[in-house]
């Protein structure tokens, strides 16, 4: 029932996104095509879910916040592959342990390290959860930027997108085997050069605290 309702989803949002938007996507060839997969991406709206499901070319899992799971929509959001989680997602235990079990099984979960959407365009400090993840489960890594999805505006509109969006991906990669207990400038570290590998994908204003260790580490252009 629920791999129906997520594809019936992405049918209905990709005719959507065609017939009243412009969607740009780059580089679908380096999506894996099985195995556990982290696809990892910068947040600007609501819409951003609906862009990834219907561009990278695998079932994809979400972690949402708690407040949208209401009576009447859980239901759909858990088929539609969403988990709520609580805002400080450091600390959500179960929200850590499903995506854990659902990349044992070889899944694909799409994780916004930023923690909630920035509208304003530039990348935020990410939770470092999501590298503790990668490394827990050695699952692969699949960057991901996305640009112009900040002016869709109320949560109604992704029924309405207007606009041009565009979706780069970049090359997958896994983080090393780390022995023993990880100790929190590990984390920070790793966290940072994962979110490095998504603003080489973005133009530099949108690459906010991240923009200078982007700038310096690749010789990729923008958008």
């Amino acid at each position: 029932m629920a791999d129906k309702v997520y594809r019936l989803s992405r049918l209905i949002e990709r005719q959507i996104i065609r017939t009243l938007a412009r969607c740009r996507v780059e580089g679908v060839g380096n999506v894996p095509p099985r195995g556990p997969l982290i696809v990892v991406s910068n947040h600007l709206s609501n819409m951003d879910p609906a862009v990834l499901m219907c561009s990278i070319p695998r079932r994809l899992h979400f972690l949402a916040k708690r407040e949208l799971f209401k009576p009447g929509v859980a239901q759909f959001l858990s088929a539609y592959g969403a988990f709520p989680v609580d805002k400080d997602a450091n600390h959500d235990l179960k929200g850590f342990n499903w995506c854990r079990k659902l990349l044992e099984r070889g899944g694909a979960i799409c994780i916004f390290p930023e923690g909630t959407r920035h509208p304003t365009g530039g990348m935020r400090q990410a939770i470092p959860g999501m590298a503790l993840l990668a490394l827990r489960t050695q699952a692969t890594i699949l960057p991901v930027g996305i640009t112009g999805t900040e002016g869709i505006g109320p949560i109604w509109r992704i029924f309405l997108p207007t606009g041009a969006f565009n979706l780069r991906i970049g090359q997958p990669f896994s983080l090393p085997v780390i022995e023993g207990r990880l100790q929190r400038p590990q984390l920070e570290s790793f966290t940072t050069m994962i979110m490095q590998r998504v603003a080489m994908l973005l133009p530099l204003h949108y690459q906010g605290v991240y923009a200078l260790s982007a700038a310096g580490s690749t010789k990729e252009g923008p958008l």
